[in-house]
């Protein structure tokens, strides 16, 4: 398989599906001016909680390295063989230590920095600045959303940083962001004294109240939308550190990890979550290549994994979401999406960039670039991506396909029995075996199957997340969101229509310019095999 990746250079990280006669250790991806794993640099020793300070944040240092290519290729060349954490451990993935409480304790110094994007640096700050007006401490914080990263062409600015919205102050576009927090019923009870306003009739009721609410009802988040925080309309969650990383790293409800499956800002960092969002991520790449055929693009990868958080969410169904809000995420998105991926490409065996733009040194950089990726379908490096599939994901997947086979209960258990991840005494290496194979080789159902798992692990904790905003927003903000989202959802349709108007009016005034100009473009960004 051709591999074109013009002049890459960063540190060696280790394979994460080992495989006999693989090719060897791979460096991972470096764009022309994007760093998606960058070089080492000096950890810090200890994590952030949320008072103010002069020294730069963490997910600062983690954005640098994300944009500073030439200091990372030279740490790269001069630090790789002698800086020990440059190499991360081969089993951060199979035995990852969810408990850890410092960057210094991630498996090397530039772990992760793929999850930082980069945006406006005012807006940046402003953002920021949010955070600062509430007392309760908030471990992990990022904004998402249009409020942040643009979903059409006309809110695109030039470069690589995302656009500022028209009015991050005032009555602009509601920004979203997600709090993760380390005790719950302790930081609605601080939030409740310095905001009570935040709440709904539910607060008067106490912050024990609330945070059962919170963590029993849903996917455990707790949304106070139509907030004005420092002069910025804001909607924020609150959810438990815990329930978030067991999301990102198990797929429980999908309703989290499927947030941070696309690019988001993140505003203050904690080892924890970023080494289960790596998780998170690794996994949604390993379920699209499972959905794809051995020959793709870019554009097909990334609205595969895109689409996963959508699946079964109750809201799609209805006329308050843009039909192709998958595409125009994608679409504006693009040099974001692979800033989070490509290294994980990059360093998988089974999958290679096998197109000859790649070979171009400002590729990476190009929102109008979707190269071509080819992946291979040998079912055991399939089995093993199977195997490899989040725990409760892969246990449902599990069920779905005994009652396919029709395999007799006793020699299933004993299967699940030896797939287990640890037995109390060790770690099991996770390698597919036959039932995996044969999981991964029925090309004809493989793709039904798992979406229906995903339809399966979603529908249930959206649809009581979303009826739980009723009683959390209250009925004015509910029927305000409601009312905002039908607009949104009406602009987008209006939107479509004229675009549509727009590629008729081009190919009636000049049908060979038009062909030419759409015909490889249409092809490059066909429509995702996802559902």
């Amino acid at each position: 398989m051709a591999r074109f990746l013009g002049p890459i250079r960063l540190i060696p990280v280790h394979r994460l599906e080992p495989v006999s006669g693989d090719r060897g250790p791979r460096n991972p991806l470096r764009l022309s001016g994007r760093t998606f794993a960058s070089g080492p640099s000096s950890p810090p020793s200890t994590s952030r909680e949320s008072s103010p300070s002069d020294t730069p944040s963490h997910s600062d240092a983690a954005t640098s390295s994300a944009s500073s290519a030439s200091s990372a290729s030279s740490a790269s060349s001069t630090s790789t063989s002698s800086d020990p954490t440059s190499k991360a451990p081969a089993d951060w993935e199979e035995n990852p230590d969810l408990s850890i409480s410092a960057f210094s304790q991630l498996p090397h110094s530039g772990f992760g920095v793929n999850q930082h994007m980069i945006i406006n640096k005012e807006f940046k700050e402003a953002l920021r600045q949010i955070l600062w007006q509430f007392r309760a401490p908030i471990r992990y914080a990022f904004a998402y959303g249009s409020g942040v990263f643009p979903q059409s062409a006309g809110s695109t600015l030039s470069g690589s940083s995302p656009a500022t919205p028209a009015a991050p102050h005032g009555r602009g576009k509601m920004i979203d962001m997600m709090f993760g927090v380390s005790y719950t019923q302790h930081w609605h009870s601080l939030n409740l004294q310095q905001h009570r306003d935040h709440y709904s009739l539910i607060g008067s009721l106490g912050s024990g109240f609330v945070s059962r609410v919170q963590d029993r009802w849903g996917a455990g988040v707790y949304f106070n939308p139509y907030v004005m925080v420092n002069g910025t309309l804001i909607k924020y969650g609150v959810v438990n550190l815990d329930t978030l990383c067991q999301d990102l790293s198990g797929w429980e409800s999908l309703y989290l990890a499927g947030r941070l499956q696309k690019p988001v800002k993140i505003l203050r960092d904690d080892p924890r979550v970023r080494l289960a969002n790596q998780i998170n991520l690794i996994s949604a790449l390993r379920t699209a290549l499972l959905l794809l055929p051995a020959h793709f693009d870019e554009h097909q990868l990334y609205s595969t994994i895109a689409s996963i958080s959508y699946l079964g969410d109750p809201r799609m169904s209805l006329p308050t979401e843009n039909p192709h809000k998958v595409a125009n995420i994608v679409d504006n998105q693009m040099t974001n999406f692979r800033q989070l991926y490509a290294p994980l490409i990059e360093n998988l065996p089974n999958v290679d960039f096998d197109d000859p733009q790649c070979s171009k040194p400002q590729w990476g950089n190009d929102p109008n670039a979707v190269a071509a990726l080819a992946q291979d379908m040998d079912p055991v490096k399939r089995g093993n991506m199977v195997r490899r599939l989040p725990k409760h994901f892969r246990e449902k997947l599990y069920f779905r396909y005994q009652s396919k086979f029709q395999i007799p209960q006793l020699e299933f258990n004993k299967m699940m029995d030896e797939s287990v991840d640890e037995d109390g005494t060790r770690i099991n290496r996770r390698q597919g075996g036959r039932f995996e194979q044969r999981i991964a080789t029925d090309n004809e159902h493989l793709k039904q199957e798992m979406v229906g798992v995903i339809k399966k692990t979603i529908n249930w904790p959206s649809t009581t997340q979303s009826l739980k905003g009723v009683l959390t927003a209250g009925v004015g903000r509910t029927w305000r969101y409601l009312g905002d989202k039908v607009e949104k959802g009406r602009q987008g349709r209006v939107q479509d229509r004229q675009a549509e108007q727009a590629r008729e009016a081009q190919t009636n005034a000049d049908p060979e310019k038009a062909k030419g100009a759409d015909g490889s473009k249409d092809e490059a960004k066909s429509p995702s095999p996802s559902p």
